[in-house]
């Protein structure tokens, strides 16, 4: 074993998707992984709980700790990082995977539905990171990764959906300020985005189906990506905001076809990039 052996991941969401792929990737080096997640019982259109993903992961070659909690509340990740010291000793990674997603417009966008947003999105991950902070600044190669998008202000990402461009971009302004506020320290803060759809449960349920999926890469391109990155030195990797496959090419690979959903289809650019 080797790379992230031994390595501690702290981890919100992870019950499925991405998550769960950058979870699987570290595991086969011998990582441990907390995860915080809310899913504890199945859901109809949600594949996975935080327990079956605590499963998977020792299957892969891992460690794992499953925490049933909510990233919304401060007690909530308090004692989910607390449970992460005392089960592997500290905290080397942490992946800010968790977030909600709604595209409604002004009007017809419910106050629950952007306080859920703001909640998860911008909240969480400022609150995860806080939290973890400490116990990063003890670790040898500590990195902060956050499943975000670059601060790309045209009007048209924000015309149709204010809101969630928001609460997305507040998670990506927490890479912008902690990577400066943290240097010191040497922890790595970085943000990474797919340049394509990624085929998950939100792109099947709320960005078009079956033909939306059609269109997507598979999450272990976003996997292979993040495990690049947070296995770079961390005072050399600090404030960015990569693309997976820009990250996978400066590692040189180039041909990314494995990674395509449905062979030959033709793929969607995700939102957020020119």
């Amino acid at each position: 074993m080797a790379g992230l052996a031994g390595k501690t991941i702290f981890m919100s969401g992870g019950s499925r998707g991405i998550g769960l792929a950058i979870a699987l990737k570290a595991a086969a080096d011998g990582a441990n992984v907390a995860l915080i997640a809310k899913t504890a019982e199945p859901h109809p259109q949600l594949p996975g709980t935080v327990y079956t993903a605590a499963e998977e992961i020792v299957r892969a070659g891992g460690h794992a700790l499953p925490v049933v909690g909510d990233i919304r509340f401060e007690d909530s990740v308090t004692d989910a990082v607390e449970q992460t010291v005392d089960r592997f000793g500290g905290i080397d990674i942490v992946i800010n995977n968790a977030s909600a997603i709604n595209l409604s417009g002004t009007e017809s966008l419910s106050m629950k539905a952007y306080d859920l947003m703001q909640n998860i999105n911008t909240r969480g991950t400022f609150l995860v990171s806080k939290t973890c902070i400490p116990h990063l600044k003890q670790a040898d190669n500590p990195h902060i990764l956050t499943l975000s998008p670059p601060l790309n202000m045209s009007q048209h990402w924000f015309q149709n959906h204010a809101a969630y461009t928001i609460a997305k971009y507040g998670m990506s302004m927490c890479t912008l300020g902690m990577s400066a506020e943290f240097a010191a320290d040497g922890i790595a803060v970085n943000s990474l985005w797919p340049r394509t759809l990624i085929a998950t449960a939100a792109v099947q349920n709320l960005l078009g189906g079956d033909a939306a999926m059609a269109r997507s890469r598979r999450p272990e391109i976003v996997a292979d990506a993040a495990y690049e990155i947070v296995s770079r030195t961390a005072r050399d990797t600090t404030g960015n905001f990569f693309i997976d496959d820009e990250v996978l090419a400066e590692a040189g690979m180039t041909d990314l076809s494995e990674y395509t959903y449905v062979e030959g289809a033709q793929l969607q650019q995700d939102i957020f990039l020119d």
